[in-house]
């Protein structure tokens, strides 16, 4: 039909298609992956040299975008906002709260499976530095009474789904009550790669996994979604934190999943585990700060496996749990490098994990890509 072959691949005959006369392109690989050489300047080709768009618009667009169409929608009621504290739901959240002010009620949700003291620092950071009205619900014993014996990833991520909303809904009752006003609005974090991984969203993509913010959510859930970050990708979502005002450190956190460690221990979550786990991520956080590879790391984790090991303490023999730190280079989170941290700092990780957290008797550092893995191990 006019359309002729512009690349090729020893692997694929068509990778580029075009019919100049009618402008019609095809690719048929990823631009806008990192992994995708001049992919950027592909797309600016198309989106500038040949659609003719205008270079005129920001992130503050979107943002101001959002909040106009929030207002119009939400009217007087109140809405629920579910925040972890990580880059995705604090943008959201502040975005709520110039939106609607206090009637956005975030909501942290303590779920037993956070990191190391991160319900405190969140609570202070969201309500001192960001303006968030935020409070905090203790679930950490209803998650995990729900999550003994299961050691099913998905139904891992389900469980933790179901009972998010659940806790939400409860949440939103209160609100209702105390204030006699309409809560039935949930705001959410949701980034698209979320989206891609979890349902078939604007195309034939296939489920990789359910997260909980999507595919892990209840038919029985009667608040209405709102998720402003929907069609964004991670770099994007910095970058209207940025615009936003939002403090650098919050800006560039790492990613941290909803279901929180649940999903970093393999096999059954039991108590000791989430302690034991949390201990080993809280240090090697601290080692990646301390020498400077944080930043330049997309994102960086502990996972605790299902498997123990002989090893030597002083005179003795242990038989303990195996570790494994994950450190990714990325900005979309649709394809990542495993980081090449420095030997000195794997070995100041290893050395402090082993002599301090009980437990764990060996680290490994895991040397996946994605593709073909997932940067979670579940």
């Amino acid at each position: 039909d006019g359309f002729k072959a512009v690349a090729a691949t020893p692997n694929a005959e068509f990778v580029t298609i075009e019919n100049s006369e009618r402008k019609m392109w095809g690719l048929q690989f990823h631009p806008e992956v990192t992994h995708s050489p001049l992919g950027k300047t592909i797309l600016s080709n198309f989106c500038i040299k040949i659609a003719g768009a205008k270079q005129d618009w920001v992130m503050t667009d979107y943002a101001n975008e959002f909040i106009e169409s929030v207002r119009a929608k939400v009217g007087e009621h109140h809405v629920i906002g579910a925040v972890s504290g990580g880059v995705d739901s604090t943008v959201a959240a502040v975005l709520m709260t110039r939106a609607i002010g206090d009637r956005f009620h975030a909501v942290l949700v303590d779920n037993g499976c956070l990191r190391k003291d991160e319900a405190k620092k969140v609570l202070k950071r969201m309500r001192e530095d960001c303006g968030v009205n935020l409070r905090c619900v203790d679930a950490c014993d209803r998650f995990l009474d729900k999550l003994a014996g299961v050691t099913d990833p998905e139904q891992k991520r389900k469980i933790i789904g179901n009972t998010f909303i659940e806790v939400f809904q409860e949440e939103a009752t209160k609100i209702e009550n105390d204030l006699n006003g309409n809560c039935e609005y949930l705001l959410q974090g949701t980034l698209y790669p979320d989206v891609i991984e979890s349902i078939s969203y604007k195309g034939p993509s296939a489920t990789i996994k359910t997260h909980h913010n999507v595919g892990g959510l209840p038919d029985t859930m009667k608040l209405k979604l709102i998720e402003p970050l929907r069609e964004l990708f991670k770099d994007e979502v910095r970058e209207l934190g940025m615009a936003l005002g939002i403090d650098e450190t919050s800006v560039w956190r790492h990613p941290f999943p909803g279901p929180g460690l649940a999903i970093r221990i393999l096999g059954e979550v039991t108590r000791d585990r989430v302690k034991i786990l949390q201990e080993a991520d809280d240090i090697v956080i601290e080692e990646l700060l301390k020498s400077g590879h944080y930043r330049k790391i997309g994102q960086a984790f502990v996972v605790l496996l299902p498997v123990k090991s002989v090893g030597v303490m002083g005179d003795g023999r242990t038989y303990e749990w195996v570790a494994s730190v994950r450190c990714v280079e990325t900005t979309d989170y649709m394809t990542a490098d495993f980081y090449h941290l420095p030997y000195d700092v794997m070995g100041t990780m290893s050395s402090r994990v082993i002599n301090e957290v009980r437990g764990i008797n060996r680290l490994c550092y895991d040397i996946s890509s994605k593709p073909p893995a997932t940067i979670e191990w579940e």
